[in-house]
């Protein structure tokens, strides 16, 4: 076997008269006639131009070359030498080229179901590219992908090790624990009728290892949620994990934002700044978002209390019902914007649960179009409130104030699409901080977490607890990034009467609560120190370096939207047998077209 010496990428015009091996795929192939065969050798190093030469090559050598194709598996052995004319500035190995003096073909291809090119995948099927994902991943962005995600992993290790954190592994079969979203479950062979959970997160570990006075932790877990997925979730996902001793918010938002700058400016070359900190009701108010994008300036006002003085029967209704009418003033939109612009941009403000999108122009010192009749008696003030000049659109944002806020900042990022007011290449982020500590559910008739049911109050606020639960404001906070969530945590209760008040408002009863979350109440009990920590997403962090908006982009091996593995065509039928030893009866499954 020809061993290689050096990869594909790493030969230079200063080596020329060396003799190499190097061994990977023939990425082309290129038949010139007249005894001259060229191909592009790949490794995920980079690619050397090799070349069969009638003068140069052995013929044995000249006959094995004229018949290799895409994919081969190949080493070659030969003399480096500079090539003639103008070098390849797209390889870095461009200014030399390898004589072939042996070859040793190790691996025919068969007819290939998908070829590795970065710019023939924008036009394949991605079912068809995650069922040959051996191949997909060879492309060089899928190798450029899966070598950020490893500088990422070992940059994130290196400076937490570096800061006095543990690495820690937690459990991944466990007892199920509410979380926000339904367990994978996994049977117990050993306990007939009994079930694992897979972890959603390693919250409660991670809260009980600083009970156990590991004092900083640290893992790169895989979680694992049975949710519908999104571009940006997939069910089985990837988390840096975090938790802290002896601290208060400021010392946990401090070394995690010296982690995320130095990511950022280390790895992937960018310069974060700093990360100022923002209210969630600022955000709210300002952008309509708990994860507000700040790289452009769409803002969002209030003017519940001007829309009251109108006769619009959408914004007295709102208004009466303790609701909130927000606006938007978009600069030069009366021209920019057409009416089927903004009749699409009322389809996603319904998305979020408004009941459309009143718009308003306002041009020659007039209102026109819209609702500009019904707003022209509060003309005055709406144009000093927000700032109105000649050719200026208004969007209102109606309902509810999470409602009014949400629908409206969603139209705000489809406009800034829009209208390009995006800056390309641009990093900002912010801390969320001061989170609701509740959110009442309607249908529930109960109150939920806002982040999670072991986030504390704010010790300002430990006195709201219960007499204001809707005012209480939590220690929780996320980092978001371009207006992406790419890290949340919060303060934890450290005292078990504390937390025991916060699971009654969420409806759960002492005892079911001692049935679900019994062994961290009792590791509370014994001696707990005041702790926090933070989760990122792993996968959205490489996401956002990359470039895209795809989580199975930057994962090796995905799942499809319906929670597919078409490579390894998982999930598949159980054997018979092994259902029986664990006591399984399968029913044949409903078809859903029939229940329909």
């Amino acid at each position: 076997m020809l061993k290689r010496t050096c990869t594909c990428g790493d030969s230079r015009k200063d080596q020329a008269g060396n003799t190499v091996i190097l061994s990977g795929w023939v990425n082309t192939y290129r038949d010139q006639g007249k005894s001259l065969v060229f191909i592009d050798l790949r490794d995920r190093y980079g690619m050397t131009q090799v070349v069969f030469d009638g003068e140069d090559s052995p013929a044995d050598v000249m006959e094995l070359g004229s018949s290799l194709r895409r994919e081969d598996v190949v080493s070659v052995e030969g003399i480096i030498r500079v090539r003639d004319g103008k070098p390849n500035a797209k390889l870095a190995t461009g200014e030399i080229e390898l004589v072939a003096q042996k070859i040793e073909v190790i691996n025919r291809t068969a007819k290939l179901p998908i070829l590795p090119d970065d710019h023939d995948a924008d036009g394949i099927g991605e079912e068809h590219r995650l069922r040959h994902r051996y191949i997909d991943l060879r492309r060089p962005r899928m190798q450029k992908i899966l070598a950020l995600r490893h500088k990422i992993t070992q940059f994130t290790r290196n400076f937490f090790a570096d800061n006095g954190f543990l690495e820690i592994e937690t459990p991944l079969l466990i007892t199920p624990t509410p979380e926000g979203a339904r367990d994978f479950i996994v049977p117990s062979r050993h306990q007939a009728g009994h079930w694992y959970a897979l972890p959603q997160s390693p919250q409660i570990f991670k809260q009980i290892l600083m009970v156990a006075g590991c004092d900083k932790y640290m893992q790169i877990c895989k979680c694992l949620r049975d949710e519908d997925p999104r571009a940006d979730r997939q069910a089985e996902f990837t988390q840096i994990d975090l938790e802290m001793s002896f601290v208060e918010q400021d010392d946990v938002l401090k070394i995690m934002g010296e982690f995320a700058i130095s990511l950022y400016k280390e790895v992937g070359g960018i310069d974060l700044g700093e990360l100022p900190q923002m209210s969630w009701k600022d955000a709210m108010d300002n952008y309509g978002s708990d994860r507000p994008d700040i790289r452009f300036d769409l803002q969002l006002a209030d003017v519940t209390e001007i829309a009251s003085k109108t006769e619009f029967k959408v914004f007295t209704e709102a208004c009466n019902s303790g609701g909130s009418v927000k606006a938007m003033r978009v600069p030069g939109g009366a021209e920019k914007l057409t009416r089927k612009k903004t009749d699409g941009f009322a389809e996603i403000a319904k998305t979020y649960g408004a009941g459309g999108l009143p718009v308003v122009k306002y041009q020659g010192g007039e209102f026109a179009t819209g609702v500009a009749k019904f707003v022209e008696p509060i003309k005055n003030e709406l144009v000093e409130a927000l700032g109105l000049v000649d050719g200026d659109l208004v969007m209102f944002g109606v309902g509810s104030y999470r409602v009014a806020c949400t629908s409206l900042g969603e139209v705000r990022l489809a406009v800034a699409k829009e209208l390009d007011l995006i800056p390309e290449g641009m990093f900002r982020g912010l801390w969320v901080i001061d989170f609701p500590m509740f959110d009442w559910n309607e249908d529930a008739e109960r109150w939920v977490s806002e982040h999670h049911p072991f986030t504390a109050p704010l010790a300002s606020h430990l006195d709201t607890l219960e007499s204001d639960p809707g005012n209480c404001l939590s220690s929780g906070y996320d980092l978001v990034i371009n207006g992406a969530e790419v890290g949340g945590g919060s303060i934890r209760i450290h005292n078990p009467e504390v937390q025991s008040k916060v699971f009654g408002l969420l409806g759960l009863s002492q005892e079911e609560a001692e049935n679900k979350f019994g062994f961290l109440l009792n590791a509370l009990r014994f001696g707990a120190p005041p702790h926090g920590g933070v989760a990122f997403g792993l996968d959205r962090l490489v996401m956002m370096m990359i470039g895209t908006t795809n989580i199975r982009d930057v994962i090796a091996f995905p799942k499809t939207q319906t929670g597919a593995d078409l490579m390894c065509e998982a999930p598949g039928a159980a054997d018979p047998a092994q259902l029986e030893e664990l006591g399984i009866i399968m029913r044949e499954p409903v078809d859903s077209t029939e229940q329909a």
